[in-house]
């Protein structure tokens, strides 16, 4: 049974309001770290789940449009936080990445995507139509910054592939096998962006889909705020819902990982803006 490592990190920052992330926080500025993660594959090898911020995003946000964009969600970044600057301390190379998988199109989930010229970039097919032809305030609108994507994304473009999910992946109707070894599967969880999805990756031998959980590790993105948040399917304050694709879409997004959760409570669950759950405790 193929097994992967993971390795969650953060490039950069963002801050927001935390009463508009989580019911009953304080009106008070919180810092959200921009998370992604390094699957260490076997055969695949080095392998990403996002990419975090780049120096293009801030770039992008000293001018129009995209100064609305750092208005609303300023961006804090240090050079040593770079994805390539974090890969290299550990041995990995740019052109040592072959795959990308790319939750979802938001400016802090690709913001590096141009520094892995070498990679194939897997999504869901749902994920770039709706927003392919946005520009200046409808794609910032949508936390789209299409300057942040490679000249030759659509070339590089893999459409993930769905198919009926097995009974453990309930309430999930469709799943896909990313790289068919039963390694990394990938969910549907869209709404707050088109074709979002979440990632369970199977992180020890033993791990069984059916059983509790252990051994398997949640990448929900931005399906919650918090890991809390994702096992309790509870929303952040509505104003936060401005900003979503589709609002009716991420309510049933986030009851699917709660039911999928409550069913595998062992599962450790990584979000994209929140600490990692830890390895140890569960």
């Amino acid at each position: 049974m193929t097994v992967v490592r993971v390795v969650p990190l953060a490039a950069g920052e963002c801050l927001n309001i935390a009463a508009l992330t989580e019911r009953g926080a304080a009106w008070r500025v919180k810092v959200y770290p921009a998370g992604f993660a390094l699957l260490l594959h076997p055969v695949r090898g080095a392998v990403l789940f996002d990419t975090g911020y780049s120096f293009r995003v801030p770039e992008l946000m000293r001018r129009w449009p995209g100064l609305l964009y750092g208005l609303i969600t300023p961006v804090r970044l240090q050079p040593w936080q770079t994805p390539l600057a974090q890969l290299a301390r550990l041995g990995i190379t740019a052109q040592d990445v072959r795959h990308v998988i790319v939750s979802h199109l938001h400016a802090d989930h690709v913001g590096a995507l141009r520094d892995f010229p070498a990679a194939d970039i897997y999504l869901d097919a749902g994920a770039y139509p709706p927003l392919r032809g946005l520009r200046g305030l409808r794609a910032v609108r949508r936390a789209f910054l299409p300057e942040l994507l490679p000249p030759d994304f659509e070339a590089r473009s893999r459409a993930l592939t769905f198919k009926p999910a097995p009974p453990a992946f309930a309430p999930f109707e469709q799943v896909a096998d990313v790289f068919g070894d039963g390694s990394v599967y990938a969910l549907p969880v869209p709404g707050h962006a088109p074709g979002m999805i979440a990632l369970v990756v199977r992180t020890r031998e033993d791990a069984a889909l059916d059983g509790n959980g252990g051994g398997l590790t949640l990448l929900a993105s931005d399906a919650a705020w918090s890991a809390k948040a994702a096992r309790s399917g509870e929303a952040g304050h509505p104003l936060a819902n401005l900003l979503s694709w589709d609002v009716k879409q991420g309510q049933r997004s986030r009851e699917q990982l709660r039911d999928w959760l409550a069913a595998h409570p062992r599962t450790r669950v990584i979000v994209s803006h929140d600490a990692p759950e830890p390895e140890s405790s569960v």
